[in-house]
């Protein structure tokens, strides 16, 4: 619950599988691609934070989004808990992994990992910390039909799913996809 205690420092490279709902995928996490992001992402999955989370905004062609937590006493300590950006060294290409932001240096638990060559999001700072190694196929099956999310599309409202949790996702969007567990393999 405290975002400041989540501070180790990742391994060079290390290996995170993640159990979802539609099977198994793993992602292989290079430090020096982008330290910050590798840093965070490791301490999240550390402390068991993408347990039980959705995959809430899946656009076919572009990204599979997750990373709000389903408490939202969680999410409200997270919600603040940011980051500074990383230059962009690897291009936003198939299968890589990459933290969402809203702006610059605005980095907290949102994750996003690339369904085809986004190459035009390294511009916008986007920058990629791993890269699918094995199940691309598991991410690409994930539920697309929500499509994006409130207000420009029919998909879930970020702001309710940090308000209320996984109990609006499983009510209004019972067919999304979730991570069942993340856990550091190598």
């Amino acid at each position: 619950m405290n975002p400041a205690l989540a501070n180790e420092q990742a391994p060079d490279q290390y290996k995170v599988k993640f159990d979802t709902t539609k099977g198994t995928f793993e992602v292989e996490v290079y430090r020096d691609w982008a330290p910050q992001g590798a840093d965070r992402f490791y301490n999240l999955v550390k402390i068991g934070f993408f347990n039980d989370i959705a995959f809430f905004r899946v656009l076919e062609g572009f990204v599979a989004q997750f990373g709000i937590h389903g408490n939202p006493k969680v999410m409200e300590k997270w919600r603040e808990a940011r980051i500074q950006d990383d230059a962009v060294k690897q291009s936003n290409a198939r299968g890589t992994l990459v933290f969402a932001t809203a702006g610059p240096n605005t980095r907290t638990t949102q994750l996003f990992i690339n369904f085809g060559n986004n190459a035009n999001l390294d511009q916008m700072g986007f920058s990629p910390f791993g890269k699918v190694v094995s199940g691309m196929e598991v991410v690409d099956s994930l539920y697309k039909e929500y499509g994006e999310g409130a207000p420009r599309g029919r998909g879930p409202d970020q702001g309710r799913i940090q308000r209320e949790g996984n109990a609006y996702l499983k009510e209004m969007f019972p067919d999304l996809d979730f991570v069942k567990t993340a856990t550091i393999v190598e």
